[in-house]
């Protein structure tokens, strides 16, 4: 085969720690990630959502999407057409009498609905009541509906209830049947089902109700709504009928009552005024006058009394004296004066008439001091009379004018509540509801199920799911799918990606490998070898290993393909079975070996005796076999270093394959004397984890991985994941360079 003049490289997206150019021989010498850039974060920027990418992940489920869609529209559907019982509504509306219209003013004993939202409100639940339904339900005659009454439905031997039943009858088990409900509770249930099929709302800004029936007859639910209306307004005339009746019957008693007692008070009063001798009151104001005359006159008598009885004394004490001038000066008498002068003239006679007549005006006083007392003692009896007689009046006045005053309110009370009664007896001739029918329920469309809304609302519910089944996935995969996903989980540089051999079984590899040299597949392992030879230009890598996380990765595939291309440039290859625990390579190259790997390396055969000159592969084969010593100690050993050793010298290019690192050391043993290791990984297939753990077996050695090759890649499920336009080699516009 011949090699193009200038090799073509492979996409590759270097690590943000190398400073190299892209296509010079030293991108592939970066440092050897540590255990700690295995698990790095990438960065505030890989917690923001990436849109493109959300949409691709959906792009490429979307036939998972479609599929939830259409099986979610189509159990909508089943329900709809189906399963779901059709229903029907029909509605009857009220209007809430706003002004009253009685005849009769009785606001205090009958009032309409007040138009507040709260009272509107209320009357809202008063027709959604208990007792509105439990009578509804009895007129109707809902017991006997089996929509309603559930105990009359037959069950469907689908249901749960059913399905036990036959399979504890097929297990020999009897079940304890279900005690028959009683009347309460099967018009309980009625009720409660009834209240379910009912709606009842009223009007933005209006004073209408609206009773909304939904049942399964159009013709029921009319019936329903209309008959639930006629209820309440029934009932509203009914509660005032009662209201009016208690109000009448109050009034009656209470006028009754009141009757008896004006009577009562009434003859109260005309016994105090036949009792008291008080005519009226202005002869008690006489009374008063009167009273208050003796008291002034007995204030004057009194204080003549004192005057006199003081005057009396001075002229009992100046009798005594006998002194004249004394006498003339307290009495003023014309007789004695007379008499005083002539007794001063000389006259003895004289003189004798004047005490005489000086002994006379004092009996005379005291006389008149007498008389004096009596008088006063006359007021003070005649006072103490008049204000006895005076508190007496009082007092009967104050009882007669409390009762008076109580035989008026009593009075009062009686005419109010007479001719409230009156009022009342009137008005239950005129009583009327407060609300009015508006418009009659009639038989309605159907209004469930709403088969385009349910089939809408299952096509989004579908597509709903069929998006977080997706997004699900996508959370759960753990393949890798890009060589840019491998580089940032990794650090490690991307040296190739090969795509999965169109070939049915292992030993055909090599001819096809033969028979199309510019497949897409030859032309991924030319720039993989393009690759590693770069890797170190100034001393090429001659001892080459091939190596993966687990089995089955593709690197024995990848091995045989690229001792085939490099025994292409006319070069001496050598492949080695290092896999001596698993042996694989017999089954890609079908000769029987003379000798094999551990036959030469215990001496008991030559190299040149133990290899298989394959002419296919235009190279040599040094095929593998099962040994009593343990590989890891075999390949250890210095034997095997000295074997290493000579193959070096022998041929231009030494492939080794070796075991999986993860499941035995082997690969990690012979790394170390290998000048370029090739880390194979599943495409899609082999989890992060198993590829970091891997590469950190080979760190933890000290052993430096060359570069990372994404193995097995099928083209159509790459574009099928929206890869296929960023990875052209595997793109339908690659067909045109490339061999089937």
């Amino acid at each position: 085969m011949n090699e193009p003049n200038k090799p073509r490289f492979t996409p590759v997206i270097l690590p943000a720690d190398l400073d190299v150019k892209r296509g010079t021989g030293q991108a592939f010498q970066g440092s050897i990630p540590t255990d700690q850039q295995f698990r790095e974060p990438r960065g505030e920027a890989d917690d923001e959502i990436d849109l493109l990418q959300l949409f691709g992940v959906l792009w490429r489920g979307k036939w998972i999407i479609m599929l939830c869609s259409l099986l979610a529209m189509t159990l909508g559907g089943y329900y709809a057409f189906e399963v779901a019982v059709p229903k029907y509504s029909a509605t009857a509306r009220l209007a809430l009498q706003a002004r009253d219209q009685q005849v009769v003013d009785l606001e205090s004993v009958m009032s309409g609905v007040s138009t507040e939202q709260a009272a509107i409100n209320t009357e809202l639940e008063v027709i959604r009541s208990r007792g509105l339904l439990e009578r509804l339900a009895t007129e109707l005659n809902l017991v006997e509906d089996p929509e309603f009454n559930t105990s009359l439905r037959t069950s469907s031997p689908y249901s749960l209830g059913e399905v036990v039943k036959r399979f504890a009858a097929w297990l020999s088990i009897t079940l304890p049947e279900d005690p028959p409900p009683s009347g309460e509770e099967i018009q309980n249930n009625v009720v409660d089902n009834l209240r379910e099929a009912l709606g009842v709302s009223s009007q933005r800004n209006t004073y209408l109700f609206d009773i909304r029936a939904t049942t399964e007859s159009p013709a029921r639910s009319a019936e329903i709504a209309n008959k639930l209306a006629a209820i309440y307004l029934d009932d509203q005339i009914r509660i005032k009928f009662e209201a009016t009746e208690y109000a009448i019957n109050w009034l009656s008693k209470r006028v009754t009552d009141l009757e008896v007692d004006l009577k009562k008070e009434e003859d109260a009063i005309k016994d105090l005024r036949a009792d008291t001798e008080l005519v009226s009151l202005e002869a008690l104001e006489a009374l008063n006058l009167r009273s208050k005359d003796v008291r002034e006159r007995l204030a004057i008598a009194q204080a003549n009394v004192v005057t006199s009885q003081m005057r009396a004394e001075r002229m009992a004490a100046l009798a005594t004296t006998r002194d004249v001038d004394a006498i003339l000066a307290e009495v003023e008498d014309s007789v004695l004066i007379g008499l005083a002068n002539e007794t001063k003239a000389g006259d003895l006679n004289a003189n004798i008439r004047f005490f005489a007549r000086f002994d006379e005006l004092v009996e005379r006083e005291a006389s008149n001091t007498n008389r004096m007392v009596l008088q006063r003692n006359a007021l003070q009896a005649s006072n103490v009379v008049l204000l006895e007689n005076l508190d007496a009046q009082n007092a009967d006045l104050s009882q007669l004018n409390q009762l008076v005053r109580e035989a008026d309110a009593t009075r009062v009370l009686y005419e109010t509540f007479l001719t409230r009664l009156k009022e009342t007896s009137v008005q239950i001739g005129l009583q009327q509801a407060d609300s009015r029918i508006l418009s009659r329920a009639i038989p309605s469309k159907l209004v469930e199920p709403r088969k385009s809304l349910i089939l809408a609302l299952s096509l989004v519910l579908g597509g709903m799911l069929g998006i977080g089944i997706v997004l699900l996935r996508q959370y759960l995969h753990d393949g890798i799918r890009t060589a840019e996903e491998l580089e940032l989980l990794t650090g490690q540089t991307i040296i190739g990606q090969i795509p999965k051999m169109p070939i049915r079984r292992r030993n055909s590899l090599v001819n096809y490998l033969k028979d199309k040299p510019t497949s897409a597949g030859a032309e991924a392992i030319r720039n993989l070898r393009t690759s590693v030879l770069l890797s170190n230009i100034d001393n090429p890598p001659k001892i080459i290993m091939s190596t993966s996380s687990i089995p089955g990765e593709g690197k024995t595939t990848q091995a045989i393909a690229l001792t085939h291309n490099l025994s292409g440039l006319d070069k001496k290859v050598l492949l080695i079975e290092g896999d001596i625990r698993r042996r694989t390579l017999s089954q890609y190259i079908p000769q029987t070996p003379p000798g094999n790997l551990v036959s030469v390396l215990t001496g008991d055969q030559s190299l040149g005796e133990a290899i298989i000159s394959d002419d296919r592969l235009n190279a040599d084969v040094l095929m593998g076999a099962k040994s009593n010593v343990n590989a890891a100690d075999l390949f250890s050993s210095d034997k095997f270093h000295d074997f290493v050793e000579n193959v070096r010298n022998i041929y231009d290019f030494v492939i080794i394959d070796t075991p999986p690192v993860l499941v035995v050391p082997d690969a990690r043993i012979i790394a170390h004397h290998c000048d370029a290791v090739i880390y194979s990984v599943n495409w899609d297939r082999t989890g992060k984890s198993v590829v970091t753990d891997g590469l950190r077996q080979f760190s933890s050695v000290g052993v430096k991985v060359t570069g990372l090759v994404l193995s097995q890649i099928e083209a159509r499920r790459m574009k099928r994941y929206g890869y296929g336009g960023k990875y052209g080699s595997y793109a339908q516009y690659g067909r045109g360079y490339y061999d089937a």
